[in-house]
C-alpha cells in the first residue's frame, strides 16, 4: 500500500533553506510558496505593520523587473501570483502549469531578494496600505475583532494588528524597512515548498541557484510567549445598526496534543450549522444572523473565540446564551452522535480543504514550520477519532474558566455595561 508521504520530500541547504515537495502527477499545474518565518508578532511597537508593508512593496519592482514587468510575466501563461502576511509568517505563492515552475519561481526569488524600496513607490504604496487600514475600520465585525485581540493579548505584540496603525506605517522610512527586510529574510528564515507536478530535485536545483549564494543570517527575532488578559470592553459607536460581540478563553499552541480535542469542542460550539450556537442562538432563538466559533491557534499560545452580530438590545441576552453553552460543555458529556457528527464533519473539512495544488503547498509548509516533520491525513483522522467525549468535556473544563473569559463589544448600545458576573460558566 502507497503511503502518502511517499509523495513528500525534504532538504535542507547548506544555509538552512528548506525546500519540501509534494509530487501530485495527476495535476497538470504545480503550485510554490516562499514562506519566510516573519510576521506581526515579531516587530516592535514602532515597526508594527513593516511585515504587510514589505509585502506590498516587493511587488512595486526588483532590480531585474518593474512593477508591470512581474504582473505581466505570470498573466502572460495564465499563472497567478498572490501573498499574504499573518501574524506569524509571510508567503510568497504562484500557481501555473509545470512547463512554467522555472519561470514562476524566478519572479519569486527575484520579488524575496532583490526588491529596491523606491522611495516613490514607498510613500505611494504607504497611501494604499493606510487606505486598506481604513477599509478594516469602516467594517465593525473587523474592527471588534481587532479590539478584542489587542485587549486580549494585551502589551504582547500578538495583539498588535498584521497591517499597522495610520501612525506606525506614515512613520516608516527606507532605511529601517530595509533593514528590517534584510534581518527578516534571510535563507534560514525560510521555506520554499511546491505541490502538483513537480520534480524535487529541479526544484531544489532552482531554489539553490537563486538562494545558494546568500549566506544564512542571525536567527529571527522572536518574542516571548504572551500572557492572555480576560478583558470585559465596551465601546459605544451611535452610527451602527447592530450590534457585534467577541468572546474568549486562552486556548492551546498549534502543536499542542490535546488540538484535536479543541478542533471537535469548537465543532460541537460554533463551527457549523449543526453547532450549538448556531442552532440554539440563531435557529431557535431568532438572536443573530451571524454567530459562529472559532480557533486561532499560535506557536506558543492559542484563543478559542466566539462572534455574533446581534440588536443592540438582544446583547445580554446573547451573551448569556453562549456563556451557557460554555456551561454545558463542561457540566455534560457530548453525546456519541454529536461526537460522531463532528469528527466526520471536522475530517470532511479537512480532506476537501487539501484538494487542490495550492492547498496541499501550504499544509506542507506550515507542517514543517510549526511541526518539524509531516502528517498524513490518515495520522490527522486515526488522532481525531481517538478524542473521547470525557477528553473533550476535561478540555472544556481547562478552557472555560469564568476568570478566564473576555468580552469586547461594539454598538449602538443604551446602558449595557457587563460585569465578570455576567461572563461566569
Amino acid at each position: 500500500m502507497t503511503n502518502e508521504l511517499d509523495a513528500v520530500r525534504r532538504t535542507i541547504l547548506p544555509n538552512g533553506l528548506v525546500v519540501i515537495t509534494e509530487r501530485m502527477p495527476q495535476f497538470r499545474s504545480v503550485s510554490v510558496g516562499i514562506w519566510v518565518r516573519t510576521g506581526s508578532r515579531s516587530e516592535p511597537a514602532e515597526m508594527n505593520g513593516v511585515s504587510h508593508f514589505i509585502e506590498h512593496m516587493v511587488f512595486k519592482g526588483t532590480e531585474r523587473r518593474s512593477c508591470e514587468e512581474i504582473a505581466e510575466t505570470l498573466d502572460s501563461v495564465g499563472g497567478m501570483l498572490d501573498a499574504f502576511t499573518t501574524k506569524e509568517m509571510v508567503c510568497f505563492n504562484a500557481k501555473v502549469l509545470d512547463e512554467h515552475l522555472p519561470l514562476a519561481f524566478d519572479v519569486l526569488a527575484d520579488m524575496v531578494l532583490r526588491p529596491v524600496f523606491g522611495e516613490p513607490e514607498m510613500e505611494r504604496e504607504k497611501q494604499v496600505v493606510l487606505e486598506e487600514i481604513k477599509m478594516d475600520e469602516d467594517n465593525p465585525e473587523t474592527l471588534i475583532n481587532e479590539a478584542f485581540q489587542q485587549a486580549f493579548w494585551e502589551g504582547h505584540p500578538l495583539g498588535q494588528p498584521i497591517l499597522g496603525t495610520q501612525e506606525t506605517v506614515e512613520r516608516f522610512e527606507r532605511e529601517r524597512v530595509r533593514d528590517w527586510f534584510r534581518r527578516a529574510y534571510t535563507p534560514n528564515e525560510i521555506v520554499i515548498s511546491a505541490a502538483g507536478n513537480v520534480e524535487h530535485e529541479r526544484l531544489v536545483e532552482l531554489a539553490a541557484g537563486s538562494f545558494g549564494p546568500v549566506p544564512s543570517g542571525k536567527d529571527g527575532y522572536r518574542c516571548a510567549a504572551p500572557v492572555p488578559r480576560a478583558p470585559v470592553l465596551v465601546r459605544h459607536k451611535r452610527s451602527l445598526e447592530q450590534a457585534h460581540l467577541c468572546m474568549g478563553v486562552p486556548a492551546f499552541p498549534v502543536s499542542d496534543e490535546r488540538r484535536f480535542a479543541v478542533a471537535l469542542l469548537n465543532n460541537v460550539l460554533g463551527a457549523g450549522m449543526s453547532s450549538r450556537l448556531f442552532q440554539n442562538i440563531r435557529e431557535r432563538q431568532g438572536l443573530a444572523y451571524a454567530v459562529f466559533s472559532e480557533i486561532s491557534p499560535y506557536h506558543d499560545a492559542g484563543m478559542l473565540s466566539v462572534y455574533a452580530g446581534t440588536g443592540a438590545d438582544k446583547v445580554e441576552q446573547v451573551v448569556r446564551s453562549v456563556i451557557e453553552e460554555f456551561r454545558r460543555l463542561k457540566r455534560e458529556p457530548v453525546g456519541p452522535e454529536e461526537l460522531l457528527r463532528a469528527k466526520q464533519q471536522l475530517k470532511g473539512s479537512m480532506t476537501l480543504s487539501l484538494e487542490s495544488t495550492g492547498s496541499r503547498m501550504g499544509n506542507r509548509a506550515r507542517q514543517e514550520i510549526y511541526f518539524g516533520r509531516f502528517y498524513t491525513i490518515g495520522d490527522t483522522f486515526a488522532s481525531i477519532d481517538r478524542v473521547t467525549s470525557e477528553e473533550l468535556q476535561a478540555v472544556a473544563g481547562e478552557l472555560f474558566v469564568p476568570e478566564k473569559v473576555a468580552l469586547a463589544a461594539l454598538g449602538p448600545f443604551n446602558g449595557f455595561q457587563p460585569d465578570r458576573e455576567l461572563l461566569a460558566c
